[in-house]
């Protein structure tokens, strides 16, 4: 720990401060006949110090406190839980368990701080809990989940457990790390006989009667000869059915199935191979494959002013879509286009009207139709002539005057699902033209962006949406294709600008619902294992929310089996769990009584059972030796724990000394005042036991 005064006035008045104390003391305190010598310099002793400190603390001085602590070393274990580690069977994984215990308590007794990190969210307590459960393996992601939760830590080792196997994200051994990966194996590196189903590839979404194409990758080793059916299946019932033949010992085949989407909803598919004798395992023999049926895609009409860039921005990210059909009509190329004979479903304006309103006879009457409008705003578009007509914002300016500004997200949005931490990169895009002037909102309206001049945010809106009975959406600059490639500069995606966009457009076009009971899932896809969680909703006739109504609700499986739960609602908890169902698409009915009235939501759900731990069960101890040796660490096995402690502790590092700084005004110390109430209190008892006054 380390003391330092800081001045916030001159120095020099120290000495005057001392020379005030002893002026005082020496005029009150001069030769006293009644007092021995020794009691005068006593007494004027203490007024002397009491004095000065007065008068020094009147300096402000300020007293900075460093304190210095020496972090332990830490050590992270990072265990591969997933399901391909159980190839090794239950009695290696207890050893490794009771091996890494071992190795935990002789690194705590030498100082040393241990933790643990798996696939999981939250890092279990002990190596005694932790399932070897986890359906896929990420690797890079365990890695990097390490290096950013102990990056104020002293850590310098990493001991990973597993079999090289990952199935998700990159390869391990690409990245960069500043500490030291020991790896330690497990598994088996023979090949085994094995006829697996490698990849099922299918459209995410298919339209209501069009046949569909599902792909299925198939490995065999070990059955050069050998022939195998392979089925696809529905239900439970085979729809197609197609032979292999395998010619070499270690083969691969691709085989396509056609199939027809036969019902709105989600179509659940099986692709399956036959069980050969010999084989190793059947766990890999099957896999499902889940389509979602539509009747057919959101037509959406983009009319635009002129070519320009953000034209061809907004159509990319609608085409990223499957549930869009986008047509863009160009109208100095096309000033009479067919815009009525198709049943659109959300209408885009791009720099329109224009000054003159030149095509007011094209758009308006899709306006008049209440097609749901997304206003795009340029330097040709005529903000008088849409001040007329639009419900959202009014803009008072003169045309040809605009503004440069940068968006500002508004964290009180809340009518849209957006991650705020994402969205402040919108705030490092370059700035894009918008009219200058003064901008009114309108009743009914939220405002998504704000807009930002230099470093000041403006209440004025950049992008707004209407949450009246007729919603619209506008934007009120051009510059979005160039936010889409900073972007992309900045991360290497296009996610962000296109998720504002997409999710605007969705907000705006969806129907309202004006049902009383509404009943949801969470979440539509899920995991074996993972909880279906419900939302519940349920109004009176003016759509406030009601609760402690006795909900039915129905779930009905693929074969037909009902179950059926019985719950209600309360302010304080309006979800509904249900755990440990298997893979299947799942449809479930809803039923309560609402004032008087039967209410019922429908729906459905989807719990996969991913097989693609399953598809590679051969260890890739290459892949855990390139890992150690690019950070300096070593590849040991699993029976090799007693080589791996002493390597840990002969890795020498230097210290991380942290260091915390408390800086506070003299002024404000306790002792301070004491030790002046000590001195002024024995100064008065003394002078009054001797008969002063």
């Amino acid at each position: 720990m380390k003391f330092d005064f800081l001045f916030q006035s001159s120095p020099w008045f120290i000495p005057l401060c001392l020379l005030v104390g002893g002026v005082y003391a020496f005029v009150l305190y001069q030769k006293n006949t009644h007092w021995t010598k020794s009691q005068n310099y006593l007494l004027a002793a203490f007024r002397f110090v009491s004095v000065s400190v007065l008068s020094l603390l009147l300096l402000s001085f300020l007293i900075r406190q460093i304190t210095q602590v020496t972090q332990k070393k830490t050590v992270v274990f990072a265990i591969d839980n997933s399901s391909s580690l159980n190839i090794v069977g239950q009695k290696t994984l207890t050893e490794l368990k009771n091996s890494l215990n071992d190795l935990k308590e002789s690194l705590e007794n030498k100082e040393y701080q241990v933790d643990f990190a798996t696939f999981d969210e939250q890092k279990p307590q002990d190596l005694n809990s932790i399932q070897f459960n986890k359906a896929t393996s990420n690797l890079s992601q365990l890695l990097s989940g390490i290096k950013n939760t102990f990056e104020d830590q002293n850590l310098t080792d990493v001991v990973l457990v597993s079999d090289g196997i990952f199935n998700e994200g990159i390869s391990p051994a690409s990245e960069n790390f500043n500490f030291v990966v020991n790896t330690v194996g497990l598994g088996d590196t023979i090949p085994k006989k094995d006829v697996a189903i490698k990849t099922v590839y299918a459209n995410k979404i298919a339209y209501l009667g069009n046949k569909f194409p599902v792909q299925a990758d198939i490995s065999a080793f070990g059955f050069s000869g050998k022939t195998a059916n392979v089925y696809l299946k529905q239900a439970g019932k085979i729809i197609d059915k197609q032979v292999l033949s395998f010619q070499q010992n270690d083969d691969f085949k691709s085989i396509t199935f056609n199939a027809t989407a036969s019902q709105i909803g989600v179509q659940h598919l099986t692709v399956e191979v036959d069980f050969l004798n010999g084989e190793f395992t059947n766990r890999n023999n099957r896999q499902d494959v889940y389509v979602e049926v539509i009747d057919g895609k959101e037509k959406i009409l983009l009319l635009a002013l002129a070519p320009h860039p953000d034209v061809k921005a907004l159509k990319s990210i609608i085409e990223k879509n499957e549930n869009y059909e986008v047509d863009v009509k160009i109208l100095t190329e096309n000033a009479n286009p067919d815009v009525l004979s198709k049943n659109y479903n959300l209408l885009i304006l791009h720099q329109l009207p224009d000054v003159e309103d030149t095509y007011e006879n094209v758009y308006q009457p899709l306006i008049a139709k209440g097609i749901p409008t997304f206003l795009v705003l340029g330097n040709q578009s005529g903000v008088n002539q849409l001040n007329q007509w639009n419900q959202l914002v009014k803009i008072n300016t003169d045309f040809g005057e605009i503004d440069k500004v940068t968006g500002v997200f508004n964290k009180n949005f809340k009518s849209l699902n957006f991650e705020s931490n994402q969205l402040d990169i919108v705030s490092k895009f370059s700035p894009i033209s918008v009219p200058f002037g003064e901008y009114t909102l309108l009743p009914n309206t939220e405002v998504v962006l704000y807009q930002k001049v230099g470093n000041t945010q403006t209440p004025n809106p950049l992008l707004a949406v209407g949450t009246g009975a007729k919603k619209s959406a506008i934007f009120m600059g051009e510059g979005l294709w160039n936010w889409r490639l900073e972007e992309y500069q900045l991360t290497e995606k296009q996610v962000v600008v296109d998720d504002i966009i997409t999710k605007v457009l969705q907000y705006i076009s969806a129907k309202d619902d004006k049902r009383k009971l509404r009943v949801y899932p969470v979440r539509n896809l899920l995991s074996v294992g993972e909880k279906v969680v419900f939302e519940t909703e349920i109004y009176n006739a003016i759509y406030e929310k009601l609760y402690d109504i006795p909900i039915k609700l129905e779930i009905k499986d693929e074969k037909g089996i009902t179950k059926t739960f019985t719950y209600s609602t309360s302010p304080e908890n309006t979800k509904f769990e249900i755990s440990t169902l298997p893979a299947g698409v799942y449809r479930y009915k809803a039923v309560a009584t609402v004032l008087g009235k039967t209410e019922q939501a429908t729906g459905e759900f989807v719990i996969r059972d991913l097989q693609i731990e399953n598809a590679n069960l051969t260890a890739d101890f290459d892949e855990l030796r390139q890992l150690s040796k690019k950070t300096g660490g070593t590849f040991y096995k699993h029976n090799q724990f007693e080589t791996l402690k002493q390597a840990i502790l002969n890795h020498q590092v230097p210290d991380k000394i942290e260091a915390t700084e408390d800086l506070k005004e003299m002024i404000n110390l306790r002792w301070i005042f004491f030790l002046i109430l000590t001195l002024l209190t024995a100064e008065w008892v003394i002078r009054k036991y001797l008969g002063g006054y």
